[in-house]
C-alpha cells in the first residue's frame, strides 16, 4: 500500500520515518511542511490527485500550546480547517484517513479514565482547534479513524522528556508541577499503533480511539522518572499548577481510557516506564 505521512519531519512523523524498512511491502510518501502546507488545499488536492495513496496519516499539527493563545486564526486553520482539506481529499480519492488528535479536548475536571464517547470541553484555542480537526474529518470523510493521544514525547523533536534532560544537566534544582496528571505516550508506540492499523485494513472500524502508554502519573513523577534514567543529581522540586501560571490552561486530569482501542483494533499497549527507558536510550 501507499501511505502519505503529512507532519514528516515532526515527533510522530520521524517516527513513522524509522519504520519504514521494517515495511518494504509498503511505498511510503513523507510530506513535511514545506512539502505539504495542509491549510493549502490546492497543495492538497494536488498531492492526493499525484500519489492516489491508500492510507493517509496526518500528523502535522500545530501544537503551540501558549502561542495558540495569540494565534487562534492559525491554529484553527491548521488543526481545524486543514484537517478537512486532507479528509475531504482522502474521500474522493478513496482513501483512509487516520488523524491525530489529542487529550487537550477534555476540560480536565473528571477523576476518572475518559473514554472516547466522553463528553469534550477544551480549556484552551489549541484544544478548541484539535477538537474542530476532529469534527471536520468526521464531517468530510465518514471513514476517518482520530487517535486521541497525550503528552507525546520522542528522541525527536522538542518534548517534556528533551527538556527534563537538558535542564537537569544545567541546573541543581528545577521545579515541576505535580498537580496535573495523564498518561505519557512515547511517539515511537503510537507509530507501531498506527501501522497496525493499517495492517488491519478494512478492519479497522472508523471512529475516535484513545492511545497512551499505560499508568498514570503526574508531570513531577515523570520528571522523576527520567532524572533516574539519566541518573542525575538535580533536586527536583513539586509544584502546583498555580505557581506556574501560563498563558494556556492546562486540563488537571487528562488520563485516557485505551480498552476500545485494545479490544476493537487489538493493539497491546506498554507500560510507560519501559518506554521512557527505551526513548532515552536512543536520546
Amino acid at each position: 500500500m501507499k501511505i502519505l505521512v503529512t507532519g514528516a519531519n515532526g515527533q510522530l512523523g520521524m517516527e513513522l520515518r524509522q519504520l519504514e524498512s521494517r515495511y518494504p511491502q509498503h511505498n511510503f510518501v513523507f510530506a513535511s511542511r514545506s512539502e505539504l502546507a495542509i491549510e493549502d488545499k490546492a497543495a492538497v488536492d494536488d498531492i492526493f490527485l499525484k500519489e492516489s495513496p491508500d492510507y493517509c496519516v496526518n500528523c502535522a499539527a500545530y501544537t503551540a500550546v501558549d502561542k495558540a493563545e495569540s494565534e487562534q486564526e492559525l491554529a484553527y486553520l491548521i488543526n481545524g480547517t486543514a484537517a478537512g482539506y486532507l479528509a475531504s481529499a482522502a474521500e474522493k480519492s478513496g482513501t483512509r484517513f487516520i488523524h491525530i488528535s489529542t487529550d487537550y479536548v477534555f476540560d480536565g475536571t473528571a477523576v476518572t479514565p475518559l473514554r472516547e464517547s466522553d463528553a469534550v470541553s477544551p480549556l484552551n484555542v489549541y484544544g478548541a482547534s484539535k477538537l474542530e480537526g476532529e469534527m471536520q474529518a468526521m464531517q468530510f470523510n465518514s471513514q476517518s479513524i482520530i487517535i486521541r493521544t497525550s503528552w507525546v514525547y520522542s528522541s525527536f523533536g522538542k518534548n517534556f522528556v528533551k527538556t527534563m534532560i537538558r535542564l537537569m544537566s544545567d541546573k541543581p534544582l528545577i521545579n515541576v508541577v505535580q498537580d496535573q496528571v495523564g498518561s505519557p505516550t512515547y511517539a515511537g508506540d503510537l507509530a507501531d499503533a498506527i501501522m497496525h492499523i493499517v495492517s488491519l485494513g478494512d478492519k479497522a472500524a472508523p471512529g475516535i480511539y484513545n492511545y497512551s502508554n499505560k499508568g498514570v502519573i503526574s508531570w513531577y513523577d515523570f520528571a522523576v522518572a527520567i532524572k533516574d534514567e539519566i541518573k542525575s543529581s538535580c533536586v527536583v522540586n513539586p509544584i502546583p499548577t498555580s505557581s506556574y501560571p501560563t498563558p494556556a490552561k492546562r486540563p488537571a486530569y487528562s488520563v485516557m481510557n485505551t480498552e476500545k482501542a485494545e479490544t476493537k483494533l487489538g493493539l497491546t499497549i506498554p507500560e510507560w516506564r519501559k518506554s521512557l527507558s527505551v526513548c532515552i536510550s536512543k536520546i
